[in-house]
């Protein structure tokens, strides 16, 4: 084996004065310095030209180790040039790997633990022959939830699994190791002693785990203490108490992973994303997120009635059928958004719906919490952005594909501790390569061109797929293709998210940080409005304003439920041979009645769909996103200076799954 990669350093020098063109009025730049930015051995924090190389190096350096170890021949000369155009195409904001990439490509702790599973961004776990193992489906989440994974489940082996008198056992005492792999084993005896009758009772002793504030090397952030980890075992004791005989139901298995997903939030990720996917003509599941059930008298109450109290922590979904009749969920929708659907045989069947039905994912059994990737149980999936509007024409556009796609064909050549996982993952060599910036495609250049861009690139990445997968010895990728909602990403690039249109054209950007946060100074010093979050008591956290001005796009308000669906039904026919995360938002006053409708409508169209009612004004305080007018957004800019960085500061705190808030434990409330 030779040595590691490395980029010519004479090649890098050119890039190390130049200012990035950073997204937003300098709000992608923010977002870096919170989000990516990782700190080096000597206490600096790394420069967006130090990130490129960082991944770029760990990505032709992980070809190079896969090629030699094959025996494959490794041409240095061509992956130098390669690496270097795939660098300035990065640097200048063309493609960008997902959130998971920016931060962990490249690091020591993908060297010190096998954590492939951390590069990747989104999973699905079944339930329907947890019989077999009743534990490994919750154990499997909390796993790739610690590792920042968002992960989908669902509800079919409820009834399967019969609850044990653990009382009547005999008990044993577990000293919970202080590692994620400690956690994880702690909730498997938990489970099994439960679920299981040969598994004994467990006292747990949780003296190793350290204590809450302690800095994790490696994979960033603080410890939470023992406290998250006792709660959930001690809520997860109280759900089964003189249950005894009693098999596990849905809701069970919903409140158990979302019990779980909460643990995770408190502790060192502090977010994680879930999807639940169940049955529409399921009273039990139905009633889980229907805001009208009261829980406690076990009837429907009227829209004031009780949530339960874990409802709130994951996205409740439901396997449509084609045919099938719309109007129960189309009126809960109207009451609160959800159930979202996802037509999983038209996934299974199809890749894009312009093609003919192929079959290629029979196996299948469910999709990612944002819903733009099918999945099989255990299954991984890495994603890849890519900005369309950043390119001077369609050659341009079709030339970043190529290392966009190569991005993530390599983080698939990384193996994951679950056997299961990787059994999935060798055969399927799964990506989603997204595009971000589509409204403003749209309404820049006009429908046309887009389709033009979304039909040759489809047919661009599946040639790579075969050059390339001939080039490594690993199959072709089962699918290549996916409009993921974006997030933070699509911000450092100045693009709108996936094909979602912006709030106002003008509005305010709330980014949430640390009171003690390095970069508040900084921020205070070059003007911006900063203050303390409301829902914070301790005044522990505190929220800088950005205000934005996007161009050449109309904002959300003018663009109806009708012609939202269309551009997610068009995406998911020329472009997505996975599937289009699409979250359609609606007027509930003029367009709430309309839904089972429009879902009759698109039912042949697409593969899954959330929405979402449009208050005008919105209903929370110091939301991420608040519409100004162009003069206060004038006002507001009119003092502002050049952000002065320090050279120093904490670490990034890095981003998980997807990612959209929309979809993430972190930033919704059980209220």
């Amino acid at each position: 084996m030779t040595n590691a990669f490395q980029i010519s350093d004479k090649f890098i020098s050119q890039y190390k004065t130049k200012t990035p063109d950073w997204g937003f009025n300098g709000l992608g730049d923010l977002v870096y310095q919170r989000t990516y930015s990782r700190v080096k051995e000597n206490d600096e924090k790394e420069q967006w030209w130090e990130t490129c190389r960082r991944v770029v190096e760990w990505v032709y350096g992980t070809q190079q180790k896969h090629i030699e170890s094959n025996c494959l021949g490794w041409k240095p000369k061509k992956a130098q040039l390669s690496a270097q155009e795939m660098y300035d195409r990065m640097f200048n904001f063309k493609w960008l790997p997902p959130g998971r990439g920016l931060w962990i490509a490249g690091t020591s702790a993908l060297e010190e633990k096998p954590i492939g599973a951390a590069l990747n961004n989104c999973a699905f776990v079944s339930t329907e022959n947890m019989y077999l193992d009743p534990a490994k489906p919750f154990c499997f989440l909390m796993d790739m939830s610690m590792l920042g994974v968002g992960v989908g489940f669902d509800v079919k082996g409820a009834g399967t699994v019969t609850i044990q008198n653990v009382d009547s056992k005999t008990e044993l005492e577990f000293q919970i190791p202080d590692s994620r792999e400690g956690w994880v084993e702690a909730l498997r005896l938990l489970l099994n002693s439960y679920f299981v009758e040969a598994y004994n009772k467990v006292k747990f002793d949780y003296s190793l785990i350290r204590p809450y504030g302690t800095p994790i090397k490696g994979f960033g952030g603080t410890a939470s203490g023992h406290e998250p980890l006792k709660k959930l075992f001690d809520d997860i004791a109280s759900q089964f108490k003189g249950r005894a005989g009693e098999t596990l139901t849905q809701t069970d298995i919903v409140d158990l992973q979302n019990k779980i997903g909460c643990c995770v939030v408190a502790g060192n990720v502090r977010r994680t994303a879930e999807i639940v996917l169940g049955d529409a003509n399921s009273l039990e599941y139905m009633k889980l997120k229907d805001y009208r059930w009261d829980s406690d008298k076990q009837e429907y109450v009227g829209d004031n009635a009780r949530r339960s109290a874990w409802g709130w922590a994951s996205n409740n979904s439901v396997l449509a059928e084609i045919g099938m009749d719309y109007s129960n969920v189309a009126k809960q929708i109207q009451q609160n958004g959800e159930p979202g659907l996802v037509w999983l045989e038209t996934a299974k069947q199809y890749s894009r719906l312009c093609d003919p039905k192929d079959l290629k994912d029979l196996k299948s059994m469910g999709c990612n919490p944002c819903v733009e990737q099918t999945l099989e149980s255990y299954e991984l999936c890495c994603l890849v952005e890519t900005f369309p509007t950043r390119h001077e024409n369609e050659a341009d556009y079709m030339r970043t594909l190529k290392f966009a796609y190569l991005y993530a064909k390599t983080v698939t050549l990384q193996k994951t501790h679950w056997a299961e996982t990787n059994r999935v993952l060798l055969r399927n060599r799964r990506i989603g390569t997204s595009m971000s910036g589509v409204a403003q495609m749209i309404d820049n250049y006009g429908i046309a061109v887009l389709k033009s861009y979304c039909e040759n690139g489809f047919k661009t990445i599946e040639n790579y797929d075969k050059i390339y997968s001939d080039w490594l010895c690993v199959p072709k990728s089962r699918k290549t293709t996916s409009v993921k909602p974006s997030g933070t990403v699509s911000l450092l690039a100045g693009c709108t998210p996936g094909i979602h249109f912006p709030e106002n054209t003008t509005y305010i950007r709330r980014v949430r940080l640390s009171a003690d946060s390095d970069l508040i100074k900084p921020l205070m010093d070059a003007g911006y409005h900063i203050e303390k979050a409301k829902e914070d008591e301790t005044g522990k956290t505190l929220l800088v304003e950005f205000p934005v001005h996007v161009t050449g796009v109309r904002r959300l308000a003018d663009v109806s439920m009708w012609e939202q669906l269309s551009i997610a039904a068009f995406m998911q026919k020329y472009w997505a041979d996975n599937q289009v995360s699409a979250t359609i938002t609606f007027d509930p006053e003029t367009e709430g009645h309309q839904i089972e409708h429009a879902l009759d409508m698109f039912q042949y169209q697409l593969k899954g769909v959330s929405f979402l009612p449009r208050v005008p004004g919105g209903v929370y305080h110091q939301a991420p996103y608040e519409a100004i007018s162009q003069g206060e957004y004038e006002i507001r800019t009119a003092g502002l200076k050049a952000i002065q960085w320090n050279k120093a500061g904490e670490e990034a705190i890095g981003e998980k799954f997807c990612s959209n808030d929309s979809c993430e434990i972190g930033a919704k409330s059980n209220k």
